[in-house]
């Protein structure tokens, strides 16, 4: 069953999932997705946390802030001030973090700016952002074309993903159509449904346009001031995907974090937690305190 177990609520706009029992364990979706991404391990996690899924912010069936000048909205340093209200609200000042893509992007800031609050953080199929830019070369703009195109100026992106969204996901998740059958029906349905909810194609645009922009300056102004992470890290991702063939990503993120790094690849694309499930719980089980 589709998220046996779980409630399905609203706090603050956003929608989320709740279920298990345990120390609390917060998820965090990425682009094009919505919390529905985490349906193959949530379950399995609640046997032992108590875990919060919620859709990040411009994404899913959460509030979605109309596109502004200077993208201040959809700075990480705001997204992640969400799932941190939703916690608190939920009882838990305290908890443990795993999150994929742009919402490891949000988890990144949030346990900079929060670090009190996370215990222990896990990111997926990412390095930093700033990374990515100060070293940024035309295998990576080739490889992560969208990562412009997405933060031109509104409304251009945005226009042409409106003229046809289910095609935009499809090219957008995977180039070859084959490569796509691990995405569950009913979530994929979630993802396409939340991809026409009004402000969701904005929402998406104004989080790259806020990671080109003012991302950057905060990012800057941590390393200024000597500000890592932490907590202990779990990095892992996908063998199939380009991280691990950009860079090596434990000594990226070595360089941004004071506590232990640990991680490895995992066999799949960028979906490590629809296309290997069973590799993800391994490494959470190994990483995570209950």
């Amino acid at each position: 069953m589709f998220f046996e177990g779980f409630a399905l609520r609203e706090f603050a706009g956003t929608r989320f999932r709740v279920g298990g029992s345990g120390p609390p364990l917060l998820l965090l979706h990425g682009n094009p997705q919505t919390h529905a991404m985490w349906h193959r391990v949530a379950p399995a996690l609640a046997r032992r946390f108590t875990v919060v899924c919620p859709d990040i912010r411009g994404y899913g069936f959460a509030p979605k802030p109309p596109p502004s000048a200077d993208h201040a909205p959809y700075a990480k340093r705001e997204m992640a001030k969400d799932p941190l209200a939703l916690m608190r609200h939920l009882g838990h000042g305290r908890f443990q973090l795993v999150a994929h893509d742009r919402g490891a992007r949000v988890a990144h800031r949030l346990a900079l700016d929060h670090p009190q609050a996370v215990q222990r953080l896990c990111v997926m199929d990412i390095v930093p952002t700033l990374h990515h830019f100060e070293r940024a070369d035309m295998d990576f703009a080739m490889g992560y074309y969208h990562w412009f195109w997405l933060a031109q100026p509104h409304p251009l992106p945005e226009t042409f993903m409106g003229h046809d969204v289910e095609t935009w996901f499809d090219l957008h998740t995977s180039r070859e159509p084959k490569d796509r059958g691990f995405f569950d029906p009913e979530a994929r349905a979630d993802y396409l449904a939340a991809l026409r909810e009004p402000g969701t194609l904005h929402g998406i645009c104004e989080d790259y346009r806020a990671a080109a922009t003012l991302d950057l300056e905060h990012d800057r102004a941590s390393r200024a001031a000597g500000e890592k992470l932490r907590c202990p890290l779990l990095a892992l991702w996908g063998a199939k995907g380009r991280i691990g063939h950009w860079y090596a990503p434990l000594e990226v993120w070595r360089a941004y974090a004071e506590a232990e790094v640990s991680g490895h690849a995992v066999n799949s694309g960028h979906y490590l937690a629809e296309e290997a499930p069973e590799e993800v719980l391994a490494a959470l089980e190994g990483f995570l305190e209950s």
